[in-house]
This record gives C-alpha cells, structure tokens and sequence, in this order.
C-alpha cells in the first residue's frame, strides 16, 4: 500500500499544516512518510504545495511526478497546476467553495467538498484544510482520524490542546462529505 498525495492551495490556507499533520500520522502508525514542501515567493497568497507519501515499504523518492494517486486542491491555480500529476483513476478532492469549474481529465475520480462553508457551520474559516484532510482520509482510509489527533498534538505542542475538539469536528465533516459519494 502506497498513496501519494499532493496539497495545494494558496499560503495561508493550512496547506503545509495538513501535509505535516498527515506524514506526522503515518509515523505514528509505524507507516514509512515523506513530506516535501514547496513554497512560492509569498507566504500569505502565494502558492503552496506539498507532496507527502505514506507507505508500507520505504519510499524511494519524496518526488511526485505524473504518479500522484491524489491530489487534495484548494484553489484554481491549483487544480490547473496538479490535474495532470494524478494516475488514471487517481483521486481529486476540489474545493467547491473557490473552484467552480470541472477538471479535464475524465479519467480520475473527482470529488467535491464545500470546504470553506462547511468550516463557517463550525464557526472558523481556518478548519477548511482540515475539512479536506478528512475528506481524504476517509476515501484512502491510509490513516485513522485518531492519528491525524493525536499527530496534531505532536506538530503544534500540547498547549494546542483545546483545538483538537475544533479539529477532530473538521475532520469529521469533511469525512461525512464524501461518504456519501463512497
């Protein structure tokens, strides 16, 4: 078992956070992880990515490249930029809230998760990322929702703590959004 996931958005949409947190989760599940960043020249409205491989055998490469078999989009230069990354029946999770067009490819299965107005019904724009990571963490089912929590507390300190109720809600939320679909 291998997945190859690529997260893309903006800076400042919790791209890198989900990456780590994700890798973070495979370590705990004694899974082998690779996490690689990728910044553009701004922090905050800039484009970011990250490419983040959870295995049960070492990986190789922290390189993905036209092998990707899912790609976790938050804007449109983001799917753009990654539609083509994926495998044939690759998975693409798209953030409805600021991507209203389809992707090209018809080849790969495509899902639609309402990030940002699911993450304003809990009361904080910020959980939109998460909301995504739990979509697909529930279509992969590559690690349980409960690493991704107790990752969280590894990533940002314990003093964080009073967040992972928020946290574990986005999760959820983003998990019952594809279910349907699943």
């Amino acid at each position: 078992m291998e997945e190859k996931v690529i997260m893309a958005g903006f800076g400042g949409q919790g791209i890198m956070a989900i990456g780590k947190l994700l890798a973070y989760a495979g370590m705990l599940e004694d899974k082998q992880v690779s996490w690689l960043p990728s910044y553009g020249p701004e922090m905050r409205g800039g484009t970011a990515n990250c490419a983040v491989i959870v295995s049960d055998e070492a990986v190789g490469s922290p390189l993905i490249s036209k092998d990707g078999t899912a790609a976790i989009v938050m804007n449109l230069p983001s799917l753009s930029k990654f539609e083509n990354e994926l495998v044939p029946g690759g998975k693409l999770i798209i953030n409805k809230s600021l991507i209203d067009v389809e992707p090209k490819r018809k080849d790969i299965e495509v899902y639609y998760v309402s990030a940002n107005e699911l993450a304003a019904e809990l009361g904080n724009p910020k959980v939109a990322n998460m909301i995504m990571l739990g979509a697909y963490v529930e279509l992969t089912k590559i690690v349980e929702i409960d690493s991704v929590l107790h990752a969280f507390l590894k990533v940002f300190g314990e003093n964080k703590t009073h967040l992972v109720p928020l946290n574990k809600d986005a999760l959820l939320k983003g998990a019952e959004a594809v279910k349907v679909r699943a």
